[in-house]
């Protein structure tokens, strides 16, 4: 690869590198979590797992799998830093991120350890960028106790779907109530807009549910405002898991190929607005 040269110091002396012949595949996942100008980065050998949160009521996870890099290499079991997203993108976007086929840009990026800036090395068409990027001291995420064993709702959708019918609610509405049931109408979404009331209903044969375990009849709702930048992973999916524990807590997990058709996650966690009493 290119970039492998480009280093202005040996290898052994960063904790993490990583490397990618499409920028794209790093950069289109981030812009589908990227609704605050702060992101915590937490590297294992598994891979990256890149989190932003917003007034501990939201949380986004991207997972980008080790596989997916050309070369990913960690020298400790964890590493972690925070840096600026919104600086982060516009970075790896430096070469206006290029559709033209057979064309991309591609990234090295190296961290030397706490306290040092991140790295991007980025090179298209022999043309190499340098940017390096702050780190701050990174904040311990949410944890939302969100378990699987505390699931008591899920169903998974063929993405279009979904968008559909954020196509046709009304999205003046201050919430979107969910309501998952094991009966009719098992699976709906509501709103309460300036428009009226809406309802859109999933059968659970349908052809665009994949999977339909509800187990008791739930009703939450939850602030549109909470659940607008999560469309940004919609609209880059293939497939979406919609899940409810047992305190009416919202996971919504996307399925996202990439350029090279490769699989990678992105994953909300929503606090519900407030109870609903059953109709």
């Amino acid at each position: 690869m290119p970039l492998s040269t480009q280093s202005d110091q040996g290898d052994g002396q960063y904790v993490l590198v990583a490397s990618l012949d499409n920028v794209r595949n790093l950069s289109n996942i981030l812009k589908a979590i990227a609704f605050k100008d702060h992101a915590l980065f937490n590297a294992t050998p598994n891979g990256l797992k890149v989190t932003v949160e917003d007034s501990k009521c939201l949380q986004a996870n991207a997972f980008i799998q080790s596989e997916i890099f050309q070369e990913f290499t960690i020298q400790e079991d964890s590493v972690s830093f925070q840096v600026n997203l919104t600086v982060l993108l516009d970075c790896l976007t430096i070469f206006g991120g290029s559709t033209v086929p057979g064309v991309t840009t591609a990234l090295r990026l190296c961290y030397n350890g706490y306290g040092y800036p991140l790295k991007l090395f980025l090179e298209e068409g022999g043309v190499v960028t340098v940017c390096k990027i702050n780190t701050q001291e990174p904040e311990e995420p949410i944890d939302f106790e969100f378990c699987s064993t505390n699931v008591t709702n899920k169903v998974i959708l063929q993405s279009d779907s979904l968008r559909e019918a954020f196509s046709e609610l009304d999205m003046t509405s201050e919430v979107l109530q969910i309501t998952m049931s094991p009966s009719q109408p098992y699976f709906r979404l509501s709103t309460f807009g300036n428009s009226g009331n809406a309802h859109y209903d999933y059968p659970k044969d349908s052809d665009m549910m994949e999977l339909f375990q509800c187990t008791k009849t739930q009703t939450n709702r939850y602030k549109m405002s909470l659940l607008k930048p999560s469309t940004k992973a919609l609209a880059l999916s293939c497939k979406v898991s919609v899940r409810t524990d047992s305190q009416g807590f919202l996971s919504l997990q996307y399925l996202v190929r990439n350029d090279d058709g490769q699989i990678c996650f992105v994953e909300y966690y929503c606090c519900p607005d407030e109870d609903v009493e059953e109709e």
